[in-house]
């Protein structure tokens, strides 16, 4: 396929809040990028859903809002596009691949018993996926269902994951792809393709699952119908697109090992490239398949990141903007006895792998105000996300440095405080936070014959946190140690 220098794709991004788009042409500029935002239905405790109908609407109009920004003659140069999405997700088709229930998201915690029962049944489970069985997996999801909703699961034809559900209505091709689907428990990790042992584990076959190809391989074309309602051109192609941590790294350009990012978004992530699969299970670090060919990556998860501090603020009945804005007037003394945030609203992952965790406000003071609380929620996330990166640590992860994006990437305070608790440089890139969107409109860029080490190139870095002497941070790391400590007696009730 013929690269041209004029060409411009589109990226789109599937997450839970919301759904982003962005244009990019050939050359590196990001010529626009609208949004659409989405709710999340928790009809039961621990439960998570969308109904993937919204996820639709939202697209839609997000691709409408994009077409509106630009000048005629750049739409008529898309050529193509790809999706990144929220990984883990369950969405239940029937024959004529109409849902069957709301989407089952990655943060839902209701299958937790059956991740046990899983193992039980395919005893190779870690050594084929490299990952423990946990609740936001895809396969856990499959046995839940099975046992509570015998009616679903008898008339199940197809499973696919949200994003792959997207490409379906924008193709009507089933396709997935290695990095988006080695967090079913499904995939075998080396192999890069679906293992049959793990597939009977939850009562289905290959026939269930969609055919997969390389992120930046063309999977199909965009439907006649949806060309003629975005004004683009029927010759317009698809690739198979990427979960969105893998995208979110392709749209920094990280791709090799000793490169590495952390993530603020709903939830908190820190990726670090591999040369070859390299699992650590026990510590809830997962192994997973990056979005181009012999490549793969570990993660620290964590449910829980700006999706913390998004609840404050509603708590509050405040504005983020508003919170930080007055954290950074209140000019608070980092030596002071400041409260302590568990930030478990959604259970955990890395490295507890447990998603009953609750949160938890610990060593409140009536001299404490909203403020000290602000602050206690971005030292909870900073210090969750170190745990996870002391689980890549033991798994041999020895990164230097990391870039950081996310929705959470804009907050400069935050930023200083994970360099600190992390002790190590975060570098905020330009355009931090459309990673997920960008990397997939990269993806399209490659599956037109675009060079990789051009398309992906690491973005300019627009600022570096270093981490503070070891003196001015002895306040934060003794509340790290305090912390560490309350999860065992405060988990114990319940």
């Amino acid at each position: 396929m013929s690269a041209r220098t004029d060409d411009v794709t589109l990226g789109l991004d599937l997450g839970t809040s919301g759904v982003k788009a962005v244009a990019l042409q050939a050359d590196g500029t990001l010529l626009a990028q609208a949004h659409a935002a989405l709710t999340v239905s928790r009809p039961a405790p621990l439960w998570s859903e969308q109904d993937p109908a919204d996820w639709w609407a939202a697209t839609d109009a997000a691709v409408n809002a994009l077409r509106a920004q630009l000048a005629p003659a750049a739409w008529a140069r898309v050529r193509a596009l790809a999706v990144a999405g929220q990984m883990h997700g369950a969405v239940l088709l029937d024959a004529q691949d109409q849902t069957l229930r709301p989407a089952i998201l990655w943060n839902d915690g209701r299958a937790q018993a059956q991740c046990a029962e899983l193992e039980v049944r395919a005893p190779n489970s870690r050594e084929d996926t490299g990952n423990v069985a946990m609740a936001g997996f895809t396969a856990p999801k499959l046995l839940w269902v099975a046992a509570h909703e015998p009616a679903v699961f008898e008339r199940l034809d197809r499973v696919l994951l949200p994003k792959d559900w997207l490409v379906l209505q924008l193709t009507g091709v089933a396709s997935s792809e290695p990095s988006d689907a080695a967090g079913t428990l499904w995939l075998d990790l080396a192999r890069r393709d679906w293992s049959d042992e793990q597939l009977k584990a939850t009562g289905l076959q290959r026939r269930h699952m969609p055919v997969l190809h390389e992120s930046a391989q063309v999977v199909g074309h965009l439907l006649p119908q949806w060309a003629r309602a975005w004004g683009l051109s029927p010759a317009v192609h698809v690739a198979a697109g990427a979960g969105d941590n893998a995208a979110a790294a392709l749209g920094l350009g990280v791709l090799h090992p000793g490169q590495g990012l952390v993530s603020l978004g709903t939830s908190g992530v820190i990726f670090l490239p591999t040369a070859q699969p390299q699992p650590h299970p026990a510590r809830g670090v997962h192994a997973f398949c990056h979005a181009r060919p012999h490549t793969w990556h570990q993660m620290a998860v964590h449910l829980n990141a700006a999706s913390v501090l998004a609840w404050w603020a509603e708590v509050c009945g405040q504005p983020v903007a508003a919170l930080l804005a007055e954290l950074d007037a209140a000019a608070l003394d980092p030596a002071a006895e400041l409260p302590l945030c568990l930030p478990y609203l959604s259970g955990e992952r890395t490295p507890h792998a447990d998603p009953a965790a609750s949160g938890a406000f610990l060593g409140l003071r009536a001299s404490h105000g909203r403020a000290d609380m602000t602050q206690a929620v971005l030292e909870g996330v900073a210090f969750a996300l170190a745990d996870g990166l002391d689980a890549l640590r033991e798994a041999g992860a020895r990164p230097e440095a990391l870039l950081a994006t996310g929705g959470g990437a804009r907050s400069g305070r935050w930023l200083q405080v994970l360099a600190d608790v992390l002790d190590l440089p975060l570098q905020r890139p330009l355009a931090a936070e459309v990673g997920p969107a960008l990397g997939a409109a990269r993806l399209a860029l490659c599956s037109l014959g675009h060079a990789e080490a051009a398309v992906m190139a690491p973005p300019a870095i627009e600022q570096v946190f270093e981490p503070r002497p070891a003196a001015a941070r002895a306040p934060l790391l003794a509340r790290r140690a305090r912390f560490q400590a309350a999860w065992a007696p405060l988990r114990a009730l319940g």
